[in-house]
């Protein structure tokens, strides 16, 4: 492996959404003078559904594609992810009709109103567009991965902002959104050819489903706890607190913790990759991980102290008087934001060593300490209270996760050396 080979992939990744995210950051400049606070507190409840449900809809068979042991096994496998996503979106949509026209959605879905039924479409291009992400990720076709990103970012921040200055607020952001995904999904489906996946049969799907089912079994399960949990701020206290305060605490988790995770899931798809073939090669990842982990966090740790210090003046210079606040979340999520960096870019190693169902009880606990921070914040009648604790419990979890990715790796490494 060359030495900087990671990095210089998971640049790739990054590097293609460069133009995108220039548009995308210089759109929330205008965005947030278009759309309220309370119009992005909507917003936030609107796209953490969209999360969990995500993870029903392929049930995260998206990620046996790379561990398939062939590329005929890899294309069934993501052939009956497509079709499973297409009917759990179906059947969101039938429900969504439903609830909708009875006049009977639940809880912060009331909030919605008629944009509930933007959270099928939403989710059935998302689980589309994570099947194709990774089947070239399989190939190594990081440019095209990029690109379809690039897309993504771009199209969706343009259209939020036409749809605000047609006066459609606070709708505009939900359905620039769907928009966006959309138009990445159709650039994806464009360079299926490249790949020149061989044909299969419904019993080759259905068998190699069968082969990569601890994938549904455990990822999907651990990835739903773990995302229910990270989403409740807006699933839940939205309900008891201003859905002012919540946009402003979703516009600081915006700027501080997305950047981290378009990263990690750069970092994490590369590491993915090299893992699972150091493993099927018999080669060590022990170095890797390490020189990985040190790099990473020689670079966040500066950043993650500036913007402690700066957070508050910047957020109030850039986006108005009206987002004044997002500083103190900001400084609240910095630690969680520092550790998720590094852990959730070694997430590959319980998949590449098969140990899901031990990483499941930390997402048990982190959902246990969550819903206890939230229960606390509620409690005491302080939404400020709640995300310091949520952001301590998440960071705590995270550190949790990081000493026992490389236990297990600086454990494989000893077995080969036996």
């Amino acid at each position: 492996m060359k030495r900087n080979g990671i990095l210089k992939e998971a640049l790739t990744l990054t590097g293609g959404n460069v133009l995108a995210q220039i548009i995308a950051l210089a759109a929330y400049f205008v965005l947030t003078r278009i759309y309220s606070p309370d119009d992005y507190g909507l917003f936030n409840i609107f796209y953490s559904y969209i999360e969990v449900l995500i993870i029903l809809s392929t049930c995260k068979y998206e990620l046996a594609v790379v561990v398939a042991s062939d590329d005929r096994q890899a294309a069934a496998v993501a052939r009956f992810a497509l079709r499973l996503n297409t009917l759990v979106s179906l059947a969101l949509l039938t429900v969504a009709l439903v609830l909708w026209l009875t006049g009977t959605l639940p809880g912060s879905f009331a909030q919605l109103g008629w944009m509930v039924l933007l959270i099928p479409p939403m989710v059935f291009f998302c689980g589309t567009s994570r099947i194709y992400s990774f089947l070239y990720n399989r190939f190594h076709r990081y440019t095209q991965i990029a690109l379809s990103e690039n897309v993504n970012a771009g199209a969706g921040a343009l259209l939020k902002m036409l749809l605000g200055w047609l006066g459609m607020t606070p709708a505009g952001l939900p359905v620039g959104t769907v928009l966006g995904q959309a138009a990445s999904n159709v650039n994806y489906r464009l360079g299926l050819r490249q790949l020149q996946l061989p044909s299969t049969d419904a019993d080759e799907r259905r068998a190699a489903a069968a082969t990569h089912r601890n994938f549904p079994r455990y990822v999907a399960t651990k990835d739903f706890v773990n995302t229910f949990s990270a989403n409740l701020p807006f699933l839940w206290l939205a309900i008891y607190f201003d859905r002012a305060e919540v946009g402003l605490f979703g516009l600081a988790l915006t700027f501080s913790r997305q950047p981290v995770l378009l990263l990690c899931s750069a970092f994490e798809r590369v590491l993915y990759a090299r893992g699972a073939e150091a493993v099927r090669d018999s080669k060590p990842l022990l170095p890797l991980t390490t020189r990985f982990v040190a790099i990473v966090n020689a670079v966040a740790l500066p950043l993650c102290v500036a913007a402690w210090f700066l957070a508050e003046s910047l957020f109030s210079f850039g986006f108005g008087s009206r987002w004044q606040g997002c500083g103190v979340y900001v400084q609240a999520l910095l630690p969680w934001v520092w550790l998720t960096l590094t852990a959730n870019s070694l997430m590959f190693v319980a998949n590449v060593f098969s140990t899901q169902r031990t990483e499941f009880v930390f997402y048990l606990v982190q959902l246990a300490l969550r819903v206890g921070a939230i229960v606390a914040g509620i409690a005491m009648g302080s939404f400020l209270l709640a995300i310091r604790l949520f952001s301590a419990a998440s960071a705590l979890i995270c550190l949790s996760l990081l000493v026992w990715y490389l236990w297990q790796v600086a454990r494989y490494d000893r077995k080969l050396k036996a």
